[in-house]
């Protein structure tokens, strides 16, 4: 296993106490040292590449040179993963130095060797599928792939797809260059701007949760009449003032008869405002006397009376289109003389699982694993406000895929696994053959680095393509699937937010990292309320892996090439962690 995607040392006898268990896990998280390792150990992600760093030491130690006669070296015990070594041409990367080891020259009858995968979170190279098996299983180990593939370019530039023709996948498909992270999100985000919008009716009690199809126009003023701010007393003209015999004015009644000046009678709160009054005196501010009522201060014109429309007039916008419903906006809906609200529709998406290796109950066995994505992304999907129909489980069937694709009804479709270029990776391939265009063919970013986006011909669903591995596949909601799906429920992209974080966080050399955290307060001075928000990196955040994502509650953006201790990074909330009880992004 790849030193960036397991425990950096054997499992420890200590028993964390309940209170510090998330701490326990980034304790020992993959960038800290084992014990026996030189504290100084880099990331193998994090070792630089290019001219001046000659590939023999990209393993971090020197070797001898090579003579004649050698036999390549074999690769013994734990070191850094072949996957995170420099390959392909390049300055200062001579080929026969792509493993990380000297090697004798070419012979004539020599056999070309197999370039191996230059991502972090990749698997080993061999044969098979290149994201599996991993895909959708939590606790399984990496299969080999035999997918050879470029190294990231040097100069920091975003890496590149493999060639498919070259690796058993897509005959002829052309390279693709991943975009950047953020270029992925822009584009998801302004394709679902683009699409039709559609609105329902609800009424108030199911609105709760939803995005304002329209912007919502007060139906009357607010208040609609005149009414008293306080209860007490309302009168007219100056005091003192003759108290009228028969009771007061309480809410809910009709308009009363005019008072006359020199008059006061008792108001309740809310009550209707006869005409001619001046003012409403409160209860505390006044005393009677022989008949009489006396104000206990001065009285000013229209003091405690709240008049019509002061609060808004009929046909004013009180809210905009693509506004959230709170309890606060159902109430303000209410008042304004709404029954119904018109909302967005939920998006609507079909989830299908790909892969002949799942099994949906018991433990994994016979090279068997659990399938932990079907269950897991219907709920996520719910948490980012869509509408998702229970997953289809396909197996590794190009014509039921494609089957599924072109009868599905949906807004969006998620696929799980099969977007890179093995043999039995059939995403690309259908794609390909129903006409669909590819608005983003790989990301830059680890792990999630084979997702895709892509709109099905005639204006078709959208679909999304997360990798198998666990983790992968959760970048690829929160990168592509998050921003689409926000966009066609018209909500308003959240502001990006900063938190610094803990500890040092290694970054890959040309890529994005999405780092699992959890946020803490650090202890403040006594006699106050407590210290800097901070954010701690988590341990287990391997592709293949779900226990670092099912603590945290955030995934730190990590720019290429890591950051410092109390370097502030931009937080992702997931979708659940930010959530108010009334919102889409809460399991209810």
């Amino acid at each position: 296993m790849p030193p960036s995607d397991g425990p950096a040392g054997p499992p420890s006898d200590h028993s964390p106490s309940p209170g510090d268990w998330l701490t326990s896990l980034h304790d020992d998280w993959s960038d800290a040292p084992a014990p026996g390792e030189r504290a100084d150990r880099a990331d193998p992600a994090d070792r630089p590449t290019g001219p001046g760093v000659p590939a023999a030491h990209a393993g971090g130690a020197p070797r001898r040179p090579a003579e004649p006669g050698d036999r390549p070296a074999a690769p013994t015990g734990p070191g850094p993963d072949p996957a995170d070594r420099p390959t392909g041409p390049g300055p200062g990367v001579p080929a026969a130095h792509a493993g990380g080891a000297p090697r004798r020259p070419a012979g004539p009858g020599d056999r070309p060797a197999a370039a191996p995968d230059p991502r972090p979170d990749a698997p080993l190279s061999g044969p098979g599928r290149s994201d599996r098996p991993e895909s959708h299983g939590s606790d399984a180990s990496a299969r080999p792939d035999d997918s050879p593939s470029e190294a990231p370019r040097a100069g920091g530039g975003p890496s590149r797809r493999p060639d498919a023709s070259s690796a058993g996948g897509r005959p002829g498909a052309p390279q693709h260059e991943a975009v950047s992270w953020r270029a992925a999100r822009a584009v998801a985000t302004r394709a679902g701007q683009r699409g039709a919008v559609r609105t329902e009716l609800l009424g108030l009690g199911a609105a709760l949760g939803r995005v304002l199809g329209e912007p919502l126009a007060a139906l009357t003023d607010l208040p609609s009449f005149d009414t008293s701010a306080m209860d007490g007393w309302a009168v007219a003209g100056p005091g003192p003032w003759r108290i009228r015999d028969g009771g007061g004015i309480l809410a809910g009644h009709g308009a009363r008869a005019p008072l006359p000046d020199g008059e006061a009678v008792r108001i309740a709160t809310g009550a209707r405002i006869p005409a001619e009054v001046t003012a409403v005196i409160r209860s505390e501010h006044a005393h009677e006397a022989k008949g009489l009522l006396y104000a206990q201060r001065s009285v000013s014109q229209g003091q405690d009376i709240r008049p019509r429309g002061q609060e808004c007039r009929s046909g004013e916008i009180l809210l905009p289109a693509g506004t959230v419903v709170t309890p606060a906006v159902l109430g303000l809906a209410a008042a304004a003389g709404y029954d119904e609200l018109p909302v967005r529709a939920r998006p609507r998406v079909d989830v299908l699982v790909l892969g002949d290796e799942l099994l949906t109950a018991g433990l994994p066995h016979d090279g068997l694993i659990r399938d932990a994505l079907g269950p897991m992304i219907g709920p996520w999907l719910h948490a980012l406000g869509a509408e998702a129909t229970p997953p289809q489980r396909l197996g590794d069937d190009a014509e039921a895929l494609e089957k599924a694709l072109t009868g599905s009804e949906a807004d969006l479709i998620v696929t799980t696994g099969g977007t890179a270029a093995g043999p039995v990776d059939h995403v690309h391939r259908v794609l390909d053959r129903i006409g669909a265009e590819l608005l983003v063919d790989g990301v830059a970013v680890r792990p999630g680095h084979p997702m895709l986006l892509a709109r099905l011909p005639s204006d078709g669903p959208w679909l999304v393509g997360l990798p198998g591995n666990p983790l992968a596949a959760v970048s690829g909601l929160l990168t592509l699937a998050g921003p689409l799906l926000g966009g066609l429920a018209g909500r308003t992209p959240d502001d990006p937010y900063r938190v610094a974080v803990r500890d040092d966080v290694h970054g890959h050399p040309h890529d994005t990292r999405l780092v699992p955290v959890v946020h803490r307060a650090a202890a403040g001075e006594p006699g106050t309320a407590g210290g800097a928000e901070h954010v701690v990196p988590l341990h287990y955040n391997g592709p293949a892996m779900l226990r670092g994502i099912a603590a945290a509650d955030g995934l730190a953006v990590v720019e290429p090439g890591g950051v410092r201790s109390g370097t502030e990074v931009e937080i992702l909330d997931l979708p659940w962690a930010s959530a108010t009880p009334w919102t889409e992004g809460c399991f209810t």
